[in-house]
């Protein structure tokens, strides 16, 4: 503490400048003329590549742009409970997307010229308690589920890694030799540098079970005391810490400074003030925007997800249309009314805590509608109140089209809003939301909903409603939300989002739930009996219908697929002829250095070829989807998502798409042999729209 970042390096004189850290996955925060990006949420709900390594270079070259060295985010926490306060900030409850969507944001973020640093690792799932919770894992779902987007950042070439407050299997995340040395440094053959996560560390020992930096250096904020600095040096002095394993600490901070030419003599210094952004004399108020407003706008876009629509949508030039609900106008207290966006007043476009940033500007949903309408001589009016309903019978009678705007909001412990203290308290939309919509559904046979939300909520009180003819799950967007959700209400941006989780007909079909505790001085015990069968593994597992199932998501075009093969692909390269033959031949991987993100493991083995055609009347995007099957004996879930792409066409038009899978893809953990291996038995394949919408089968050729 006490520079002008969140955390700080102090400077050697006439060697080494110092570092600056600074929040947030989405921007960054606590300065102003920066971009408000889209949520992780959001850009995980895009399954388009592009746009998400897009995002990450441009929240690079805003973080370089204001002198900062170290980005903290991407977040990643699986979202294994849908009432996580802190689910919005990372990429969803699927490990193989939530690595996909890392490692591109990751390369982007890193060409952008900032340190990107890979959190909250590992198993912290929940805010309530998190730095009294233990997260007691298995090894077998800690290396397939939780670690895996970890590894994936690991193989990005992330710069950082940030452990977590909580304890995994009754050892602190930040002291934790297994998580830290043995996966994390050993098995994946991370480089890199381990700072802890603010106050998170608890001894000096920490140092020998892996952490490299101590965030933000006291123990608590302000004491003026540390578990490093003399402490360290007495341990060292005393032969309790190796003085070697201090210089690993120096040389994996300082590699990654170099990695990203931190050192060149044009990076720029800090024009910012984190903790005090009037005070004129530290702040230069640097504009880093750009045009990045111009791709909010298309992730925003992107990331919506069609859930219903019964013909209502896209709207061509309605004569008459009412905007109903607090979430489609703006805040009374403006964009940045409350402290870390901590307060749920007009359109949400993002949630609340360290995860934030200003927003230069907010683009509310109303605001945009009225836009459209002079173009479209559409005559408009609204009804803001969730409460009220008293008048709204009436109001909505007589109107073309009803678009009700509803949102679910959550964030971080340390702010808590109506009652919800970082999680959400529950599965409902916010705002008297389930009646607002049922009211207006009564009396308007054209209601569209709009829901902004953080994550999965339960829309059983409306969904089948004959007068709710489309729903548009959006997300939290950013800056510009209005105009984003206006492009796909209008047709202007086909929509081609998918869930990045399953919604649910009832909070109780989920597998976890949030675990609370009275007794602040408790260790809470939090055990992950569920193992490997989280959100949509659960439910296919368990035969649970969803309301919505994962990677589900409608578009105004439609599409057929065909045409599908499988083949190995010819490798040419015979230096690991010897360790592919052993892992065909049931054999795990040798326990090495890097043996996780070994490049044998991990290079394209088999593709998948298929042929997807545009059979609709107007030009659109898909996102094909790969799933596995293992045999029942492997005790895996019945599907594992390993593979998407997106894909534009015109009308008519048919593409081929091939997707591939690596030795790794098709491997399960060995907890006997510490290594992955081939189950016995045949492996399957499925390529779909969703997890539960399969259009073509085949068998993997082994």
């Amino acid at each position: 503490m006490g520079g002008r970042c969140v955390g700080n390096i102090p400077a050697i004189a006439g060697k080494f400048p110092g570092l600056c850290l600074e929040d947030s996955p989405l921007g960054v925060r606590d300065t102003d003329f920066v971009t408000a990006f889209p949520t992780g949420i959001t850009a995980a709900s895009t399954w388009n590549r592009t746009l998400i390594r897009l995002r990450g270079l441009f929240m690079g070259r805003e973080h370089k742009g204001k002198g900062v060295n170290v980005a903290l985010g991407p977040m990643m926490n699986l979202g294994r409970v849908a009432q996580g306060g802190r689910n919005w900030e990372g990429f969803g409850a699927e490990p193989f997307l939530a690595g996909e969507t890392a490692y591109e944001t990751i390369l982007g973020m890193q060409d952008g010229g900032v340190q990107a640093c890979a959190k909250h690792y590992i198993n912290n799932e929940q805010e309530f308690d998190r730095t009294q919770e233990s997260s007691n894992v298995d090894d077998r779902t800690q290396h397939e589920l939780y670690a895996h987007p970890f590894m994936r950042s690991v193989m990005a070439g992330v710069a950082a890694v940030m452990c977590s407050y909580n304890l995994v299997n009754d050892t602190y995340a930040c002291e934790n030799d297994k998580t830290l040395n043995d996966i994390l440094k050993r098995e994946f053959g991370f480089q890199g540098y381990v700072m802890s996560d603010w106050s998170a560390q608890h001894s000096t020992m920490s140092a020998v079970a892996g952490l490299d930096m101590t965030m933000p250096g006291d123990i608590s904020f302000g004491s003026g005391t540390s578990w490093f600095g003399q402490n360290l040096t007495d341990f060292v002095l005393n032969g309790t810490i190796a003085e070697s394993r201090v210089d690993d600490m120096a040389s994996r901070i300082l590699a990654s400074w170099y990695l990203l030419d931190q050192d060149s003599p044009d990076y720029p210094s800090v024009n910012f003030n984190a903790f005090f952004p009037l005070d004129e004399a530290t702040n230069e108020h640097v504009d880093v925007q750009d045009d990045h407003f111009e791709v909010v706008r298309e992730i925003g876009a992107a990331g919506a997800v069609l859930l219903k629509n019964d013909g209502a949508l896209p709207l061509l030039k309605p004569r008459t249309l009412i905007v109903i609900g607090n979430d489609s106008g703006p805040s009374l207290y403006g964009p940045n009314g409350f402290t870390d966006r901590g307060g749920d007043d007009g359109i949400l476009a993002m949630g609340w805590g360290s995860g934030t940033a200003q927003f230069p500007y907010l683009i509310d949903p109303l605001s945009a509608i009225q836009t459209r309408a002079i173009k479209d001589h559409t005559s408009v009016t609204w009804w803001r109140s969730n409460w009220e309903l008293g008048g709204l019978a009436s109001a909505v009678l007589e109107q073309s089209v009803a678009i009700v705007f509803v949102n679910a909001d959550s964030g971080e412990g340390y702010i808590t809003v109506d009652g919800n203290a970082g999680d959400r308290k529950n599965l409902t939309l916010w705002g008297n939301a389930d009646d607002l919509i049922t009211t207006v559904a009564n009396n308007n046979n054209n209601t569209i909903v709009v829901a902004h939300s953080v994550g999965p909520a339960i829309v059983e009180a409306w969904i089948d409603h004959p007068n709710v003819t489309a729903l548009i799950w959006a997300n939290v967007p950013g800056q510009e939300a209005g105009n984003s959700i206006v492009d796909v209400l209008y047709g202007d941006y086909n929509p081609s989002g998918r869930l990045p989780y399953t919604i649910a007909k009832s909070p109780s079909d989920y597998p976890t739930q949030l675990i609370t505790n009275p007794d602040p001085s408790v260790i809470i015990s939090i055990p992950y009996t569920e193992g490997l069968f989280i959100d949509y593994r659960y439910f296919d597992a368990n035969n649970i219908e969803p309301r919505f199932e994962f990677g589900f998501g409608l578009s105004y075009t439609t599409f057929k697929y065909s045409n599908v093969w499988a083949a190995v692909i010819p490798q040419p390269d015979s230096d690991s002829v010897a360790l592919e033959q052993a892992w065909l031949a049931g054999q795990a991987t040798p326990i090495a250095d890097g043996s996780t993100t070994a490049l044998w493991l991990h290079r394209p083995f088999i593709k998948v070829t298929f042929d997807i055609q545009n059979t609709g009347s107007v030009a659109g995007g898909e996102i094909p989807q790969l799933y596995i099957h293992h045999p029942a004996s492997a005790g895996e879930p019945p599907s594992l998502l390993k593979g998407f792409t997106d894909i534009r066409l015109n009308q008519g038009e048919t593409k081929t798409v091939t997707l591939t899978l690596s030795r790794y893809d098709l491997s399960i953990w060995d907890v006997v042999a510490q290594g992955w291996v081939k189950p016995q038995g045949r492996i399957t394949f499925s390529v779909g729209a969703s997890s539960r919408d399969f259009r073509l089968e085949g068998t993997i050729p082994l």
